[in-house]
């Protein structure tokens, strides 16, 4: 009786855990991501969307990131300095927005995230660090990872980045809008803004 109790409690363990895992969450340039009050989100206008993601998901991962924006104190401004590019690595694609032009190796290879808005586009300034997620990214690409950069595009200097998986479900589809705002929790728990006090409370 006392073992299968212990199953129980672990099988019950389990099931409460998140299908989300943080894989990393970075502060560049000293950035103070609180001195910003606007944002805006990369659009597919300004690049292209990754491939297999159908508009759907790119408006669900949107209404997801600004959900989280929005409960930290900011608001959305077509007009703001602060872009949060998006970018997904997956299992199933084999060409990728390189992370640089051709010739900056080794971070331009076919595996790395597909940025909507490519990240060379953020100047030639890259702080000491910065490819290390792209490095711990590529050792998960199968389950789906999805990423999102904050960058100050006036100044073309990048601020933050941070990544979760997995963003793909069993099946090698993008999740749904319920699981994709799980996804976003995970993606913004280690974000340098807390949640505003009224929705700290929030079961999440």
């Amino acid at each position: 009786m006392k073992k299968l109790f212990s199953m129980l409690a672990l099988l019950f363990m389990l099931g409460a855990c998140s299908p989300f895992q943080l894989v990393n969450s970075e502060v560049y340039n000293n950035a103070d991501l609180a001195q910003y009050h606007t944002f805006r989100i990369v659009t597919p206008d300004m690049g292209k969307l990754p491939p297999g993601m159908q508009m759907v998901t790119y408006y669900n991962i949107a209404a997801a990131i600004r959900q989280e924006m929005v409960m930290r104190g900011f608001t959305e401004d077509p007009s703001s300095p602060l872009l949060i590019n998006i970018a997904v690595t997956t299992h199933r694609e084999i060409q990728t927005e390189p992370l640089l032009p051709p010739g900056y190796f080794p971070y331009n290879g076919p595996y790395y995230p597909y940025y909507m808005w490519p990240r060379y586009n953020y100047g030639p300034y890259w702080p000491a660090g910065y490819y290390s997620n792209a490095q711990v990214i590529t050792g998960i690409y199968d389950e789906g990872v999805l990423t999102m950069d904050f960058v100050n595009i006036d100044e073309k200097l990048p601020l933050y980045s941070a990544s979760v998986a997995t963003i793909l479900d069993g099946s090698g589809q993008y999740r749904n809008l319920k699981s994709i705002s799980e996804a976003a929790q995970t993606l913004f728990s280690k974000f340098p803004v807390p949640l505003l006090p009224q929705y700290r409370k929030q079961k999440r």
